[in-house]
């Protein structure tokens, strides 16, 4: 497809929705809007999935493809997905499977384990759990101190606890199952963090590695929003191997949870080398400080060419 081709297709950006990233995602949406009407798209129109007329105005806008930049649930865990395959509008980024395989961080680590990447090893509680003594003592035992604490299917750090006392344990149990669902705790690998970004469809490829060099406990929602020159290293400081392992192992984590479009893998870089991964995000953020514009950047792709080629991914996946 060519340029005049390309940017002739009416386009609809998502956003909004109705989970804790809201106000994140609405910020992607608008500065994804700009970016491809820059790039030269005639016809880019934002929606937000949590307005009344939201499905009335889906329906009636003659769209060609949608540019899904929502976070958290109903966006990232395949149920916007359903409603655009139902609808036969194509649409940017993972499909209904991916996309509900790699919010489920356990599911996800399971199919990681199964592509032979090592992930932090960690149990799943039920919604509601309360751990016994006995049970705090036993998990402590296995994945020593500290732990992380997350939500087992969210986002962006809501939710998530670093957990230096086991007297601490259930409290943040509670606060990361405050919204009902899972939780998962998770063994503390300790190194450098980085994110490995990937795009493509077929020809997925990594791109420069972001390493995130941070003051605080780990990479929590204060510090993903602040400007990302303090935050930001690229090229992550790896030795060759390794940073050419972690780009492998993104590429890999992309292809067995069957993800298009984009990825972005977050790891952890033991002392000796080893890359562990985190999680695998199928729909990164895209503000101005986010860590999958910032490295492409640095990789020659300026913004608006970046969202005009997720666009054509989606054409291109049709």
């Amino acid at each position: 497809m060519d340029r005049e081709q390309l940017t002739s297709r009416r386009v609809v950006v998502i956003g909004g929705g109705w989970s804790d990233e809201r106000e994140i995602s609405l910020e992607s949406a608008n500065e994804v809007r700009s970016a491809l009407l820059e790039a030269g798209f005639a016809t880019v129109d934002l929606l937000d999935l949590a307005a009344r007329d939201f499905y009335a105005r889906l329906v009636s806008g003659g769209y060609d493809v949608a540019f899904v930049a929502l976070h958290g649930a109903y966006g990232e865990d395949g149920c916007i997905q359903g409603l655009l395959e139902i609808m036969h509008i194509p649409y940017t980024f993972s499909g209904v499977a991916a996309s509900a395989a790699a919010s489920e961080k356990q599911m996800a680590k399971a199919i990681f384990s199964a592509a032979g990447i090592r992930a932090p090893r960690g149990i799943d509680l039920p919604v509601g759990e309360q751990l016994t003594d006995a049970q705090i003592d036993s998990i402590v035992e296995d994945l020593g101190l500290p732990l992380f604490v997350k939500p087992a299917a969210n986002g962006s750090s809501f939710g998530i606890s670093r957990v230096t006392e086991r007297s601490a344990l259930n409290e943040a149990i509670v606060a990361a199952g405050s919204a009902g669902g899972r939780v998962l705790v998770e063994e503390c690998v300790e190194g450098m963090e980085i994110t490995v970004p990937v795009i493509g469809n077929d020809d997925a490829h990594a791109l420069p590695i972001v390493e995130i060099v941070t003051g605080a406990e780990f990479y929590d929602l204060k510090v993903k929003y602040e400007p990302s020159s303090l935050h930001h290293v690229i090229p992550a400081r790896l030795e060759p191997g390794v940073y050419s392992r972690a780009q492998e192992l993104a590429v890999r984590a992309h292809r067995a949870l069957g993800c298009r479009g984009c990825s972005r893998s977050d790891f952890i870089v033991t002392a000796d080398g080893d890359p562990v991964i985190l999680e695998t995000n199928t729909i990164p953020g895209m503000t101005a400080n986010s860590l999958l514009p910032d490295s492409a950047r640095h990789g020659g792709i300026e913004f608006p060419e970046l969202c005009a080629r997720f666009v054509e991914f989606a054409l291109e996946e049709r």
